[in-house]
């Protein structure tokens, strides 16, 4: 049996962002670094996700460390509000 690929995109009814690690600050102090999965009514989901806890030190550091050695998972799935949703970066773009 052959499988032949229709030219069509995979996901191509996906959110532009899906399956790209980003970084989500919102309106408050939040920031999360996580695997955009979609975004809804419900707001935007993300998998494998990163929490910044201000106890840590700065939340420049916090994306840093994760840009340069990966993200520790303090959730395997979060959703935010989108109200809340300040900025959502594509952590390949974080410049060291």
């Amino acid at each position: 049996m052959s499988h032949r690929l229709s030219g069509r995109p995979l996901h191509s009814d996906r959110h532009e962002l899906h399956g790209i690690t980003v970084v989500l600050d919102t309106q408050g102090a939040g920031t999360y670094v996580g695997r955009f999965d979609s975004q809804d009514e419900r707001g935007v989901h993300l998998f494998d996700v990163g929490v910044y806890d201000p106890a840590q030190g700065t939340r420049d550091n916090y994306v840093r460390r994760s840009v340069k050695f990966g993200i520790r998972v303090d959730r395997p799935e979060l959703t935010i509000e989108s109200t809340e949703v300040a900025r959502i970066t594509p952590l390949g773009q974080i410049e060291l």
